[in-house]
């Protein structure tokens, strides 16, 4: 896949203490671009985001955001460099209205002001399917709905790169192609976007392109079917032995 590159990562490594959690993992990611990741539980994937949000340090390599490299910023300024991420539990203000966690992200991330918010807000509430929704406390959503408001706080910070992590976790099949279906729009306004995700047929039908991490390390790169017809990548993930 041609064009420039917005995520590069060289040689990233994590370790807590004497446990190696990730070893040397190098990748790009092209603007415009969707990344999927896959690995089984404990494989490093969601350390790897931790690491491009800031909210963990690397213990060896280099992460780098267009031509900047990312050196120990702290997840509320990577948000506002342009990086937007979700959580595998959404985390939204409870207490707060559906519309509100929007204008505190665009606010506060997406650098807007008040009156520029109300509007662009409004917007990313149409696109996530939850204008309907927009007074309504978020602690009352669906499960469905708080991973829609999730996906729209990020959003509202205006991402150059978006980090989904397993987005379509605990969905319904009926859900899942709705979030989906939601992803693509996203994609097709270019945005470039990361996917963690064990639902596999959501994932496939969105990424251009798929890595596979196993303990720590990358076993594989490159387009979707031919990395999952992989024996390695069978094995490891599927529990198929060649």
């Amino acid at each position: 896949m041609d064009g420039e590159i917005l995520l590069k990562a060289r040689g990233v490594s994590k370790s807590f203490g004497a446990a190696r959690v990730l070893h040397e993992v190098s990748f790009d990611v092209r603007r415009g671009e969707v990344l999927g990741i896959l690995g089984p539980n404990g494989a490093g994937k969601t350390t790897l985001f931790n690491m491009i949000s800031g909210d963990l340090k690397v213990s060896g390599g280099e992460i780098q955001l267009g031509e900047t490299a990312l050196r120990g910023e702290p997840p509320f300024r990577r948000c506002q460099m342009g990086i937007g991420r979700t959580y595998q539990i959404p985390r939204p203000y409870s207490g707060m209205t559906t519309f509100e966690n929007l204008l505190v992200a665009a606010a506060f991330g997406g650098g807007r002001s008040e009156k520029q918010s109300y509007a662009f807000c409004a917007d990313v509430l149409r696109e996530c399917e939850l204008y309907d929704k927009a007074n309504v406390s978020a602690g009352a959503l669906t499960l469905l709905d708080r991973k829609r408001l999730e996906l729209a706080r990020a959003l509202a910070s205006d991402p150059k790169l978006l980090l989904l992590d397993e987005i379509a976790g605990g969905l319904t099949d009926d859900e899942s192609k709705a979030l989906v279906a939601l992803v693509r729009r996203i994609r097709d306004r270019g945005i470039t976007i990361v996917w963690i995700e064990h639902v596999l047929h959501a994932l496939m039908a969105v990424a251009d392109r798929l890595l596979v991490l196993n303990f720590g390390e990358k076993i594989a790169e490159g387009l979707p079917a031919e990395v999952i017809a992989l024996p390695e990548v069978q094995r490891v993930y599927m529990g198929i032995e060649a």
